[in-house]
């Protein structure tokens, strides 16, 4: 009988399947998967101990950089767990336009996913369309904050400043013509052929199991898990919309793209009912040593520019204490531990990645498949390395 040889090989950290700087140490016999080992680290920046030499608002900026395919999502998890330790009660008004920048976010996520899935398996032409679509959120982000993949937009207490009619506009403009996009995406994949061979029955995984790995988001849901942190501990007013939480059956590559597919429509919906119903009221918490003075008052007082200077240079005090929150971010639970002590900088702040846990279950997902099939498998579950290293 002849000895069996096996090959070792490099997936990344420089491969562009593997979602930013992932690095998988493949064991192969022929072209199956015996053994896969995940390497991470190359895009780590320190910034949870960065965070303790900056004020609580000077964070907001480096949560941008966590998931930075859809930043607002980082900006809300964080603002809200600052807000719970301050205990500050934000504006309606304000919540409800988080609502709609984190679901625009979620969406343009959805858009990265979707395209780079879809043209590592050999559909090249859906990243046209997608990338189409993305570019419409990015505009509405520059029209908001002025900056497009990375807004910072969220401010502890509320929000930078109020919405804009043409943001207003440019959003109902989006909600109108986005099911046309996502009809486009179905035409494209979802009864192709060669996309069903490449999804169907890969990268199968269990509800137990994702459980028991510490799967959340749409890796979760597409087991068959209806667990989404906007219906199960409702924050910024996410219990005042109606919104369906799409579950896959059996699990595997193509259950985790149904599942995106329908989130589209879902968080779509989110944002219509915002947008229609968004509430009269000021778009900051009521607490002059959090919230900056208007520009105007800036140049007429004094006392306007000091108390600017202040809040920019020092910012707000948390009380001695620790909290944890957690949202549902494009990926799964995104949380943050902060613990204060009692200045105006986190003593601790620790955060809970989504897509560390979905990338420690790649080798239960890849063993006994193809090489090619290993692309299909990382795609699906959509990490995004920033947010693993931080």
């Amino acid at each position: 009988m002849a000895e069996s040889k096996k090959m070792y090989l490099n997936m990344g950290p420089h491969h562009p399947a593997t979602h930013g700087v992932l690095r998988i140490e493949l064991e192969l016999e022929g072209e199956t998967i015996v053994n896969a080992t995940p390497r991470i680290g190359y895009l780590h920046r320190g910034i949870e101990k960065i965070a303790e030499h900056r004020n609580y608002q000077q964070v907001i900026p480096l949560t941008d950089r966590l998931d930075y395919a859809s930043a607002s999502a980082n900006n809300m998890g964080y603002c809200v767990t600052v807000e719970k330790l301050m205990g500050i009660e934000v504006p309606k008004r304000a919540q409800y336009l988080r609502v709609i920048m984190a679901e625009l976010a979620r969406i343009m996520g959805h858009h990265l996913w979707i395209g780079t899935h879809a043209l590592d398996i050999g559909a090249m032409s859906v990243v046209f369309y997608a990338f189409r679509d993305r570019e419409m959120i990015m505009n509405i982000n520059e029209e908001i904050s002025g900056y497009r993949l990375t807004p910072t937009f969220f401010r502890i207490g509320g929000v930078a400043h109020d919405a804009t009619p043409k943001f207003i506009e440019m959003v109902r403009d989006f909600v109108k013509w986005f099911p046309k996009g996502v009809d486009g995406y179905h035409k494209l994949l979802t009864e192709n052929k060669i996309w069903t061979t490449r999804t169907m029955d890969i990268g199968t995984i269990s509800a137990e199991e994702a459980v028991n790995y510490g799967f959340t988001g749409p890796s979760l849901r597409g087991s068959g898990v209806a667990y989404d942190l906007r219906k199960a501990f409702p924050y910024s007013s996410y219990d005042d919309f109606d919104f369906q939480i799409p579950v896959g059956d059996k699990g595997d590559v193509y259950d985790r793209y149904l599942v995106r597919m329908e989130e589209f429509i879902q968080s779509l919906k989110i944002i219509d009912q915002a947008i229609e119903n968004l509430p009269e009221g000021p778009v900051n918490v009521d607490n002059p040593w959090i919230s900056n003075p208007e520009l105007d008052e800036v140049q007429k007082d004094i006392s306007a520019l000091i108390r600017r200077f202040m809040i920019h240079v020092k910012g707000p005090v948390a009380p001695e204490a620790e909290v944890y929150h957690a949202v549902e971010g494009a990926k799964g639970e995104l949380g943050f531990y902060l613990a204060g002590d009692g200045s105006e900088h986190p003593f601790r702040l620790k955060i809970r990645s989504p897509c560390f846990y979905l990338a420690s279950a790649l080798p239960r997902l890849m063993i006994g498949h193809m090489v090619a099939d290993a692309i299909a498998i990382i795609g699906s579950i959509d990490v995004v390395l920033g947010e693993i290293d931080r």
